[in-house]
């Protein structure tokens, strides 16, 4: 098989979303050093490659290992290895995986925070409804547990709040009463029994597409893999490090993520924190960071050629 081109990040299998404009908010330079910290098919990191000159170095980081298999053999195709560093970890431990690697400042720093259509693609990853499989859903395999393991263990209640919270599922406590029910007679979980229990326990809404079990499944990701505990640590661990006037770009794919960039940026660029009551300013905080533009969605074209792009919105803030 051809090695992937850096100039040509289709050929990766993957579609990246909001590209051009991701691109263009990193303002990426020759000698710049920037990270993408979810790899997933790469097409972000081959961009940002060949939007600089050779002595613009790219830090790839993703804690799937079948995302860092890819950007090792993104890495052997370029002419210079050192214009990699390749970074197995999960988001959560950003901050200590760059010290590990000595990386003390960047240029830029991109998370595109959606799953790659190789993890939707890959039956035995168990992220997609659309194949029986194996009810995984872990990005670093290596860990545990596995979403079969949370149907297998977790209380009713905890897993109610799980399906509430995580994916704002209103009918939450139905459906865990339901695994409750198949736990009990030994229910042998996989993708597809899992969305058949949930299709069957709270029907399909007439008139849309989006299957009932949509909801279950992005909780059961978030839980397995504790997204919403790592983004504020790689948000924070990314601005610690983000040279001045360089850039932090977030893509997200559902409002918790969203809400939680969103007001990040918001908090980083406050310049006072003192209460509202009090006359004067004591508290010397300067803003880290100055919000850049509005919220960026993608196109009509993007959105009619990628289905999956269509929930995605971008943000853009700037070290001060």
């Amino acid at each position: 098989m051809n090695q992937p081109s850096v100039d040509n990040p289709s050929q990766a299998g993957h579609i990246p979303v909001l590209l051009d404009e991701s691109i263009a908010a990193l303002n990426v330079r020759d000698g710049g050093i920037f990270l993408d910290g979810t790899f997933g098919g790469g097409g972000h990191s081959r961009a940002i490659l060949a939007a600089g000159g050779i002595d613009t170095r790219l830090v790839a980081v993703d804690a799937d290992g079948d995302a860092i298999a890819r950007a090792r053999e993104l890495q052997r195709s370029l002419a210079r290895l050192d214009r990699m560093v390749i970074l197995h970890t999960n988001l959560r431990d950003l901050a200590s995986a760059l010290d590990r690697a000595g990386i003390e400042s960047i240029d830029g720093a991109l998370l595109d925070l959606g799953l790659s259509s190789y993890q939707l693609d890959t039956p035995n990853r168990g992220f997609s409804f659309r194949f029986d499989a194996p009810l995984d859903m872990r990005f670093d395999q290596g860990t545990s547990p596995s979403a079969a393991d949370l149907l297998a263990t977790l209380p009713e209640q905890d897993l109610a709040d799980v399906l509430y919270t995580y994916g704002e599922e209103r009918k939450s406590r139905r459906i865990a009463s339901a695994i409750m029910n198949a736990r009990e007679e030994g229910r042998e979980w996989t993708t597809g029994s899992l969305a058949e229990l949930v299709e069957r326990t709270i029907g399909r809404k007439p008139g849309t597409g989006i299957h009932p079990a949509t909801r279950t499944f992005q909780a059961l990701r978030i839980a397995v893999n504790g997204e919403l505990d790592a983004l504020p640590a790689a948000l924070e661990a990314a601005v610690d490090r983000l040279a001045p006037g360089g850039r932090l770009v977030v893509i997200s794919f559902h409002s918790l993520e969203d809400r939680i960039v969103k007001r990040f940026i918001a908090d980083e660029g406050r310049s006072c924190i003192c209460p509202p009551f009090q006359p004067v300013c004591t508290c010397d905080v300067a803003p880290r960071l100055r919000k850049i533009g509005k919220a960026t969605r993608p196109s009509e074209r993007e959105s009619g050629t990628n289905i999956r792009s269509r929930s995605s919105i971008m943000r853009v803030a700037e070290r001060c």
